[in-house]
């Protein structure tokens, strides 16, 4: 059995009218201990929860409230689970580029910036069509899509990098769409 607290596991289990099993795969009157990681996750990327919990999220995760039933709970769970397989670069859809990398050149991260639906590495070379909700994207305390390319500052991308940038793109672009679904979910 996973190493979970028999109380809440027990909370859920009657909120849900489901119960918990250890195994990968469930039938349709349990879950398993991935649904909850997932229902977490969902949770967590629900902009009512991370409006009202903005600041926290920055330094720590506040409490995740219980399922209201096994509806609510089966809806999250689905949409954690895209969540998490896209966070992995799991899902095939990152690999359906929205960008471009149309300038050769010697591929050095510069000081990279956004401007015009395109973010730049250098003055001449930049990926295209990145929007710019995603070139703002929040996770916690940070900006991925900036994140990335300022941790490789003065480095040359090889060819993995610049389609690993632009499954992040994809990745950080389906979160928000995912996002918005889970948005319409009452927790």
């Amino acid at each position: 059995m996973p190493n979970f607290n028999i109380e809440i596991i027990k909370k859920i289990e009657s909120k849900i009218k489901l119960s918990l099993c250890d195994l990968d795969d469930s039938s349709k009157d349990e879950f398993t201990p991935i649904d909850i990681l997932d229902y977490i996750l969902a949770i967590l990327y629900h902009p009512k929860y991370r409006k009202k919990y903005f600041e926290f999220l920055k330094m720590d995760f506040p409490k995740i409230p219980y399922p209201k039933n096994k509806e609510i709970f089966l809806r999250l769970v689905t949409l954690g689970k895209a969540l998490r397989l896209i966070h992995l670069l799991e899902d095939p859809i990152v690999e359906k580029y929205i960008t471009q990398y149309p300038e050769d050149g010697d591929n050095i991260v510069e000081k990279p910036f956004y401007k015009d639906g395109s973010v730049f590495i250098s003055k001449s070379q930049y990926f295209a069509n990145v929007p710019e909700i995603i070139w703002n994207f929040h996770v916690g305390g940070y900006q991925p899509a900036q994140k990335w390319l300022k941790d490789r500052k003065g480095r040359e991308l090889g060819f993995e990098d610049i389609l690993h940038y632009q499954k992040i793109i994809v990745a950080l672009s389906e979160t928000d769409r995912i996002m918005k679904e889970i948005d319409k979910i009452e927790i």
